[in-house]
């Protein structure tokens, strides 16, 4: 009675590991590209957005790349917001 469980924890396993793998890549890519600060505040969406999908966390399928699409929305939307704040001080400073 126990091949339920298992194969229930087998499929957790693997959507764990795809999980790690997506965001360990998409922190890489943040941090090369904006740095650590950035890198940071995009896990944390991330994480956000992983808990904000619609799957149950022990679904046999979950689409992590559109986790990291909707963390890369909030990312864009923060740095385009730092870009204008900057470029309004400088215009004030002018």
């Amino acid at each position: 009675m126990h091949e339920p469980d298992l194969f229930s924890d087998s499929i957790y396993e693997v959507q764990t590991r795809l999980a790690e793998r997506e965001l360990s890549s998409f922190i890489a890519a943040v941090t090369k590209l904006y740095g650590p600060v950035q890198a940071e505040l995009a896990a944390e969406d991330w994480l956000e957005e992983s808990e904000l999908m619609d799957s149950s966390p022990r679904s046999e399928t979950r689409n992590w790349r559109a986790v990291t699409i909707a963390a890369s929305a909030r990312l864009a939307n923060r740095v385009n917001l730092n870009a204008a704040l900057v470029t309004a001080a400088q215009r004030i400073d002018n």
